[in-house]
């Protein structure tokens, strides 16, 4: 089974322009390498993938279901989401940094609430209304990704439970 991570933001932005400024973070970053563009993220059958084998996609969402957990338990609707799929034979762990990497400035690059999430149940960072939250577990904030972080946060838990 693959490890799949999805950051939800609800914004403005289409997914073309979010795919443009993740694939220049990630050149600048050394994630990606030099050929990879906003295109090859935002098209259907085509992946970009970072050095150590993450898959990347952007994605303009469809309307979600009104019992949609993110729209029900945190109360925005998505428009843009950022798939992470993380490849086999290359440490998870080296692939989450990279994923920190990419995501952390692009939040500071794309307006929006957004909420990145382990299949709807680990709740790595919620942004609402522009207070940035992340989980409070240090297994998943370790201080070398806490310090890739460059905007104010707190720690908090969310789910998307909705009992």
């Amino acid at each position: 089974m693959a490890i799949e991570y999805d950051l939800d933001i609800a914004t403005r932005s289409p997914a073309s322009e979010v795919a443009s400024r993740l694939a220049e973070i990630g050149r600048d970053s050394g994630v990606f390498d030099e050929s990879i563009t906003g295109a090859p993220l935002t098209e259907k059958g085509v992946f970009a993938y970072t050095r150590r084998g993450t898959c990347v996609t952007v994605i303009q969402q469809r309307q979600p279901r009104p019992w949609d957990p993110i729209v029900t338990k945190f109360g925005f609707t998505p428009t843009v989401g950022v798939g992470f799929r993380m490849g086999r034979g290359t440490d998870t762990s080296n692939q989450q940094d990279d994923m920190i990497r990419l995501m952390t400035p692009l939040l500071d690059r794309v307006e929006g609430d957004a909420v990145l999430h382990y299949q709807f149940e680990v709740i790595w960072l919620l942004r609402k209304n522009g207070d940035l939250s992340l989980d409070e577990r240090d297994d998943l904030w370790r201080p070398e990704r806490l310090a890739l972080v460059t905007r104010p946060c707190r720690r908090e838990t969310h789910t998307m439970d909705t009992d």
